[in-house]
């Protein structure tokens, strides 16, 4: 995106609450003042670090389940 679409101006902060990104003036508002924000980079680290933790379960339970059908299907043979 560009940017805010309501205040046109730019995204510089994630909010944590909502999952959003936000401009200074939405940051300012009633709606997400008392709400957990990170700079963008360092919201983007986080979200990483999470994403490939998840990946990395994602990829042990896929090698589990391959070596559960190979086994299985010598033992149908």
């Amino acid at each position: 995106e560009e940017g805010c679409q309501r205040h046109r101006e730019p995204l510089e902060v994630f909010c944590k609450e909502d999952a959003a990104l936000l401009c200074a003036i939405c940051r300012e508002s009633r709606a997400h003042r008392a709400h957990t924000v990170l700079p963008l980079p360092e919201a983007a680290r986080e979200y990483q670090g999470q994403i490939q933790a998840r990946l990395q379960t994602l990829k042990d339970d896929r090698d589990k389940l391959l070596a559960f059908r190979e086994a299985e299907m010598g033992r149908n043979w």
